[in-house]
């Protein structure tokens, strides 16, 4: 591909998408091709290849500080850290600015010849920059009204709907981050939304150092013909003190106005970080989802229970539950925890087709889902340590940082005629002071050895009395998964502890990636030992640890297991729980009953019965046809009531001895041969109730 002409003109026309698309096809097929045939969205697949090849060599270079078209980060990620710093700051008792900043119209005002720049700047292959240059070339904006079309060539923009645009404002943005933090500035991006934090004792103080940084990202801006816009800059004080003077903040001598509550990525950030505001607006685009559901899902009619769990699993659970590893502490309030159970009650209900007097205990485990409150803290990070590592891309920059450290490890692992190993090399200066080798069994895979090494790595430095460390590894997959702090992989978590230990102990250990088989000579050493050691041990493995999905599983399993302990406790879901006294055991048994309005009343005693209607009004006495002094119950009706004795007779019959009982009965539930004659026999009982209470 790099080998090609510039490409052709109408390749791809500046007005988006494959433009004249048969003119396109016929230039390059005379061009380049010279066949009889070629895919009508050519410039499609040859941009991806070339965006590709970009990605390679840029991503190890971009700053840490983006998050935005990054791999293994997402908004969450950028949040839960923006959100991690602001709280270590208020332990330090320091007043905090935060500001949002604003860049008018950022992709479209990308400026090609900084792009170009940039792309020198970093060394970019020169095949790959020619490419580039030909592909912002010669671009037209072209304007068709009232049979007149008006044409007018641009110099800036990344190509709207390209798939080049994302990595192409990465890397012009790039230098900005990388500025901000050699000033000591904490700043980081998500594409095109800028977060920057200053903090100190005095508002002064934070007045000074904000302005002067502000100061230096406008004058980015205007060598860069980016517009950064003041009037539209957010900015908040959060602090602890109760007395304390407001910065004042200004940007091109215009001042900058502060708020009470940003909004960023999604997530509303208020000055007491309580997270009110976000998750009664999360709640209440739920309860609206739900208004229009209610409609056509009722108890006896309307949308499947499976259609009511596909709408909550794919639209309502991400907007509550958007960016819940940030606001998850929140759900410790009484007030949160109470909008998220109305939340979730009324799609519980609906997915059971409960009444809508069911309790929330009952609702959830009939309809098989998880609370809210479970789901929020499963999801956060508190416990888990920022992992950053950097990239060292020839062996220049590695001569600059490997002999800065005390002790250096280097790791690599291998997999060769079917057998894995692992290994480690610990070099002092220019000596090899230890080395250890690793033997896996062959169904693991080279990932996990490549892990296995970082964390015996991460090991070594803990066990170790020296206080500075480099650990390098040529494997970009394993960094990132230890770097992700969403990673649940046993060996990233492990990584993580030992690092976090580390640091609490005053050590510093820096995580690298270097290329592979590029003569330095600890990793040519590591990857010697790591193949000798997959080739040759005979020993005990030294990793069979089972995989992430049971490690997921056990998560949920103690996720459920905390449920349970609440809902045994509870004082609501009397009925349910003479069915299903332990919602961990009912967790799995529900899903297998098909849902239906009978079966709800059934378990919640909610429906059709002369007690529940008198509780009501709807009926002048809770009594039962056998006897006017005994409320007709569900309890009554399928143990005790005299009407259905010869049915409950012949299902006594067909549980060939076992007894039938409310003792006995969540026994019955468990095992699918009893469950299915209890149920039959259940389903008609209160099939008649209720056909008897209509009229």
């Amino acid at each position: 591909m790099l080998g090609l002409p510039p490409l052709p003109e109408n390749l791809e026309g500046g007005n988006g998408g494959c433009a004249e698309k048969a003119r396109q096809r016929q230039v390059y097929r005379t061009q380049v091709l010279q066949a009889d045939w070629a895919p009508a969205c050519l410039g499609k697949s040859i941009e991806k290849m070339l965006v590709a090849r970009l990605k390679f060599h840029l991503l190890p270079r971009i700053s840490t500080r983006q998050y935005g078209f990054m791999p293994q980060r997402s908004t969450e990620d950028s949040l839960f850290t923006l959100v991690k710093n602001i709280r270590a700051k208020l332990e330090s008792k320091k007043i905090i600015v935060l500001v949002s900043l604003d860049i008018e119209g950022a992709f479209d005002s990308a400026w090609w010849p900084a792009i170009k720049v940039r792309l020198a700047e970093e060394k970019c292959p020169i095949n790959l920059r020619r490419v580039i240059d030909s592909y912002l070339s010669d671009r037209e904006v072209i304007v068709r009204y009232a049979g007149a079309e008006n044409r007018r060539k641009t110099s800036k923009g990344c190509v709207q709907g390209s798939i080049g645009g994302p990595i192409l404002w990465n890397l012009l943005l790039d230098p900005l981050l990388k500025q901000l933090e050699a000033r000591g500035d904490y700043c980081q991006a998500f594409a095109d939304d800028v977060v920057m934090l200053f903090d100190g004792g005095t508002a002064l103080e934070i007045e000074q150092q904000a302005n002067a940084a502000l100061e230096h990202v406008r004058a980015w801006g205007v060598k860069n013909k980016l517009k950064f816009a003041p009037h539209k800059t957010s900015a908040m004080v959060i602090t602890r003190k109760l007395k304390y003077d407001t910065p004042r903040l200004t940007m091109g001598g215009i001042d900058i106005g502060m708020s009470k509550e940003v909004k960023i990525l999604g997530l509303t950030i208020d000055a007491g970080l309580t997270f009110n505001s976000h998750v009664a607006g999360a709640c209440k685009k739920a309860i609206a989802i739900y208004k229009h559901l209610a409609r056509s899902a009722r108890v006896s009619w309307g949308l499947h229970p499976e259609v009511v769990r596909s709408i909550y699993t794919a639209a309502v659970e991400p907007i509550v539950l958007y960016a819940a590893s940030v606001w998850a502490p929140a759900v410790n309030k009484l007030g949160i925890r109470k909008q998220l159970n109305v939340v979730q009650r009324g799609f519980a209900q609906k997915l059971c087709r409960a009444h809508r007097t069911v309790s929330l205990h009952s609702a959830l485990l009939l309809a098989g889902i998880l609370p809210s409150i479970f789901e929020c803290v499963k999801l956060l990070h508190s416990e888990q340590t920022t992992v950053e590592f950097s990239s060292l891309v020839d062996e220049e920059q590695y001569n600059n940082h490997a002999f800065n450290y005390d002790v250096r490890i280097f790791t690599d692992g291998s997999k060769i005629e079917g057998k894995v190993g692992a290994a480690l090399s610990l070099w002092d200066s220019a000596t090899e002071i230890k080395s250890k080798k690793l033997v896996l069994p062959s169904y693991c895979t080279v990932y996990q050895a490549e892990l296995l090494a970082l964390q015996r790595a991460a090991g070594e430095a803990l066990n170790s009395e020296k206080t500075t460390f480099g650990i390098f590894s040529d494997s970009m997959a394993a960094l990132q998964t230890v770097a992700n702090p969403t990673s649940p992989h046993p060996l990233a978590v492990e990584t993580r502890n030992a690092l976090r230990h580390c640091a609490s102990q005053n050590k510093r250990v820096s995580l690298f990636w270097i290329k592979a088989h590029a003569g330095l000579e600890g990793n040519e050493r590591a990857d010697y030992l790591a193949k000798e050691a997959a080739l040759r041990s005979k020993r005990r493995p030294d990793y069979d640890r089972c995989p992430v999905s049971f490690v997921r599983g056990r998560i949920r399993m103690d996720t459920i297991s905390e449920w349970d302990a609440r809902y045994k406790s509870g004082d609501t879901a009397s009925i349910t729980k003479i069915f299903f006294p332990s919602a961990a055991a009912a967790y799995s048994t529900v899903r297998k009953i098909e849902t239906s309005s009978i079966t709800t009343q059934l378990f919640t005693g909610h429906g059709g019965f002369s007690e529940y209607l008198y509780r009501f009004k709807l009926r002048g006495n809770p009594s039962c046809l056998c006897d006017s002094a005994v409320e007709e119950t569900v309890p009554h009706v399928i143990f005790a009531c005299p009407v259905y004795a010869r049915a409950r007779h012949e299902v006594e019959q067909r549980l060939e001895g076992e007894k039938f009982s409310p003792q006995d009965i969540h026994e019955h539930m468990k095992k699918a041969k009893t469950r299915n004659v209890v149920l039959d026999f259940c389903k008609h009982v209160i099939s008649q109730v209720i056909a008897k209470n209509k009229t």
